[in-house]
């Protein structure tokens, strides 16, 4: 008897990476100076330009879902003196960059932007203009929180040139959202989706969330056409991460009302259907897109990426962060802001970029990167290919040939003469696959999320 990979779920409901970087987040080394991210950016070719990250650590109020490094303020005072530092900091990345390069994507997230005042973005994007070429084609996304947002907000952001936004809806449902901490009514969203629609921000994308308490099967498709409705471009779907070992607030959510593996593996599938009913195109793991969307003529074009936004078109090898806590890579290694803001300061006051932790890249982490990208983002991968052109024997990837069979009899992915394919009943668990290729992941394996 065949036993579909749905049911299999629980089997395969294990702790691994996102693999938005490889090696992953846990496998940063602390530093205590900033001397070889220096170097790395001493390398970087002008030519090739960047793309930057600013993290915004503050809101409001915390959300018992979040796992983001975020400060609850009820006074502006702190976000002004935090500016003062991020206007800092991009001086020193600048200086310390070999020339004066282009910028083409350019990300808040946090925390919450939407604390920012107007006269704060207008002043940060002048601060960035003055530093790298920034012009109409370069895109600057930023990540909204409807339950902040008003009308002006939102004209003011268009007008500072923000041009994409990423809004956080989660879930629709009140029970759900009393669970979570997380009170944003639907109209709510729906204005602020209208607003940004009027100034010329057409580009918008929604995150949704399933495995939250109090989320059914039922309210997840009730929460898909409700999103659908207000006509965004792309989705992404997540599945919430419980690790109150990590993150303390999330003790606050009620355990008993959180779905179970089968459970998860059910709202997973039925809000990919739904939004596959509504003419959104699959994206690796867990994003959608229009059929006309750059996104997907990326994917169909074998030219997706992955970083640390997730699924992305942005091609460039070089993502530089801004801010506390804010995480960025170059071709030589990755790299992680402090996130204290006392060290953050204090590294600043002293002229140092505020450098925390660095992962310096061998030549077999390089491969076996671009490996789990293809894997993520083709659901295809030619190994023996992969391996000549990183400048190793051909059978390098002989031992997780042999480990991947397992996976194989379970229909998850198929192997011949080297090409390493996922059918479509794999997608939900490709991380399973490409956590084959990942020699650092037993010593992490606790810090990471559910497979599905």
């Amino acid at each position: 008897m065949t036993v579909s990979i749905a049911e299999k779920s629980e089997k395969y409901d294990l702790r691994v990476p996102r693999y938005t970087s490889y090696p992953t987040s846990p496998h940063f080394l602390e530093t205590d100076t900033d001397q070889d991210y220096r170097d790395w950016l001493k390398n970087l070719d002008p030519k090739v330009g960047v793309s930057l990250y600013i993290h915004i650590p503050f809101c409001d109020e915390m959300c018992s879902f979040c796992g983001c490094y975020t400060k609850i303020v009820k006074r502006y005072d702190p976000i002004t003196d935090y500016l003062k530092y991020v206007h800092r900091e991009i001086e020193l990345l600048a200086e310390a960059l070999p020339a004066r390069m282009t910028a083409k994507h350019v990300h808040w997230g946090g925390g919450s932007p939407t604390m920012l005042k107007a006269e704060d973005w207008k002043s940060i994007i002048e601060k960035l203009k003055s530093l790298f070429d920034i012009d109409d084609s370069s895109e600057l996304a930023v990540e909204l929180d409807p339950r902040t947002a008003t009308e002006d907000y939102v004209k003011a952001i268009a007008e500072a040139g923000i041009n994409r936004a990423s809004i956080g809806v989660q879930d629709f449902h009140e029970e759900v959202q009393v669970a979570i901490n997380r009170i944003q009514p639907f109209g709510v969203t729906k204005d602020v989706v209208g607003w940004l629609k009027k100034y010329g921000i057409t580009s918008i994308n929604f995150d949704l969330l399933y495995g939250l308490p109090f989320q059914s099967t039922e309210r997840v498709l009730d929460m898909v056409d409700k999103a659908v409705s207000l006509e965004p471009k792309r989705f992404a779907v997540f599945g919430y991460a419980h690790v109150p070992w990590m993150k303390s607030h999330m003790k606050l959510i009620p355990e008993e009302a959180l779905p179970n593996a089968k459970e998860r593996w059910e709202q997973m599938e039925a809000a990919a259907s739904r939004l596959e009913e509504h003419g959104f195109v699959k994206i690796g793991l867990d994003h959608y897109a229009r059929p006309d969307d750059e996104m997907t003529r990326a994917m169909k074009e074998e030219r997706l990426h992955r970083n640390f936004q997730g699924y992305t078109v942005d091609n460039n090898p070089v993502m530089l962060p801004l801010g506390a806590s804010s995480i960025g890579q170059t071709p030589d290694g990755y790299v992680a802001n402090v996130q204290p803001l006392r060290d953050y300061k204090r590294m600043i006051d002293n002229g140092q970029l505020p450098v925390g932790r660095t992962r310096s890249l061998t030549e077999e982490d390089i491969l076996r990167r671009a490996v789990i990208e293809q894997i993520m983002c083709n659901m295809k991968v030619d190994l023996p290919k992969l391996c000549r052109e990183h400048g190793f024997d051909e059978d390098f990837f002989a031992s997780e040939e042999e480990k991947l069979q397992v996976l194989i009899e379970d229909d998850i992915c198929t192997l011949s003469n080297g090409v390493l394919t996922l059918p479509e009943e794999g997608r939900p668990l490709m991380r399973m696959v490409a956590a084959t290729f990942d020699t650092y992941l037993q010593k992490g394996q606790k810090k990471h999320s559910r497979a599905v």
